[in-house]
Order: structure tokens, then C-alpha cells, then sequence
């Protein structure tokens, strides 16, 4: 799990990174581009150049409209998010980047703690019949899951009693439902910060916008147009991204709450074959 942490935090550093090179360049090439015009205009504006006559040049291919819509949309995203401010957009997709391990993480251990409670009470029982105790706990530790690991803490203690049994399973059902919900408040963390840090870049593009206000003594929409824009999609981002972690986090839920609910039948049924089982050995 460390290493799945170290590695997506190396890629987020180069993400960020690369994006604020792209932004600088973009910006550089921008100024470079407005002295080329200026020096143009400034040189000669009495010059009159006659017009040449070039030949029509060949229609060239029209490029797949797929392809052109996914450049046309990376383009967008590439400068919306230069727009929005390179500082506060990589924080926010730094919560995205960790929120969604998080997630992916929990869904994969939820679904491998999945378990066949019908197949596995059928092999106990027939293993109590047949070889006793011993048997069933021998069952139990070649099942995977949180389900056998409560049968066999219970059974472990057979000897001890049928009380101690239940009490058992009743304590370790709560492990085990430790351990299902763990990594969530991490998760339900992510959610709160990436709305909360699109409101703070909110705040400071309002801020921005108020100083140029201050500065040029009018105010009008060309003025504080930037300031405004980077609140608008700073707020954006944090939304869309707590709404994707949002889904998963409910997913998530919903997925524990199945596995409670095999838990607690299961041990409802494991108790009543240990009793069976005790009274089978009484007589």
C-alpha cells in the first residue's frame, strides 16, 4: 500500500510539474507573439504591399471527427485549468488522485472478502458430522474471507463453552468490521477538502479581483473578468471531484453493509450448528 502511495505521488509531482512548464511556455510564447505584432505595426505602416496571387492549395484530409473532439477537449481542459490557477487545480487533483486509491483499494479488498456463506455452513456442518472440531476449523482456515475468520475464532474456543463461543464471534464480528471500514474517513476527508480548497481559490480569485478593481479605479466586466473566472472553475473542480468521490464512497458503503449482514446470519447459523453439534456429543 506504500508503495501504491509513493508511486501515485511521484506522477502527481510530474503532473503538476509539467503543467506549470506548459503554462509558463504558453505564457512566454504569448508575449513573444504580442512584441512580434507590435514591432510589426511600428515599423513601417506606409508600406503597401501588392497582393500575389498563389495557387489554390489542395483541400488537405479532414481529419476523424472523434480525434479532432479529443484534442479539441484536451485543449480545453489544458487551458482551464491554466486559467483556474496551476496551485490551487493540482491540489485539488492531488485530493481526486488519493481519494480514487483509496477507493479502487477498498473496493478490491471488499470484493475479495466475499464469501459463499451457504457453501461454507454446508462444508462445516458435514465437517463436524464427519471429523468434529478439528475439521471444521481445518475448513475454515482454507476459506478466505471475514466470515471464516469469525467461524474459526468461535470454534477455536469450543471447549470453553457454547457462551463463549458466542461471545467470541460477537467480538470479532467487530474486528472484522474494523477492518471492513477502514481507509474510510480518509476517503470522506478528500471529499470535504477538494470542495473547500475551490472555495478558497474561490475567495482569492474574488480578491484578485477587487485589487484590479483598486487599481485601475472603475469597474467593469474586462477588469475583473480573470478574477472571477479562476473562482468560477476552482469551485468547479472541487465539486466535480467531491461528487466522483462522493459515488465511490456510497458504493463503498453499500458493499460493507452486504458483507455485515452475510456476517451477522452466518454466525447466527454457525452458533446453532455448534449447539446441535454439543447436544450430538452429550448423548
Amino acid at each position: 500500500m506504500k508503495k501504491i502511495f509513493a508511486t501515485l505521488m511521484v506522477l502527481v509531482m510530474l503532473t503538476v510539474g509539467s503543467v506549470t512548464v506548459m503554462a509558463a511556455k504558453a505564457e512566454t510564447a504569448a508575449a513573444d507573439s504580442q512584441e512580434q505584432v507590435n514591432d510589426t505595426t511600428t515599423s513601417d505602416s506606409t508600406e503597401v504591399v501588392a497582393p500575389v496571387e498563389t495557387p489554390e492549395a489542395a483541400p488537405a484530409e479532414e481529419a476523424p471527427a472523434e480525434e479532432t473532439g479529443l484534442k479539441a477537449l484536451h485543449q480545453t481542459l489544458k487551458e482551464k485549468f491554466i486559467e483556474g490557477g496551476a496551485g490551487f487545480m493540482a491540489a485539488t487533483l492531488i485530493c481526486l488522485v488519493f481519494g480514487l486509491a483509496l477507493c479502487i483499494e477498498r473496493i478490491i479488498y471488499l470484493s475479495l472478502s466475499k464469501t459463499n456463506t451457504k457453501a461454507l455452513l454446508a462444508k462445516v456442518e458435514a465437517a463436524l458430522k464427519e471429523g468434529g472440531i478439528e475439521a471444521a476449523l481445518e475448513v475454515c482456515r482454507n476459506t478466505r474471507g471475514p466470515v471464516a475468520s469469525i467461524f474459526y475464532q468461535g470454534l477455536s474456543r469450543y471447549s470453553e463453552g457454547i457462551e463463549v463461543v458466542e461471545k467470541t464471534v460477537s467480538s470479532y464480528g467487530g474486528v472484522q468490521l474494523g477492518l471492513l471500514e477502514k481507509n474510510l474517513s480518509w476517503i470522506s476527508l478528500f471529499i470535504s477538502i477538494a470542495p473547500s480548497l475551490g472555495f478558497l481559490g474561490t475567495i482569492i480569485g474574488m480578491i484578485q479581483a477587487f485589487d484590479k478593481i483598486q487599481q485601475v479605479g472603475d469597474i467593469s466586466a474586462t477588469v475583473v473578468a480573470g478574477g472571477i473566472k479562476v473562482a468560477l472553475l476552482t469551485t468547479l473542480l472541487g465539486l466535480i471531484i467531491a461528487i466522483i468521490l462522493q459515488v465511490f464512497y456510497n458504493y463503498i458503503l453499500s458493499l460493507i453493509e452486504g458483507l455485515v449482514n452475510e456476517m451477522e446470519d452466518s454466525s447466527i447459523s454457525l452458533l446453532d450448528l455448534v449447539v446441535e453439534y454439543d447436544a450430538a456429543q452429550k448423548k
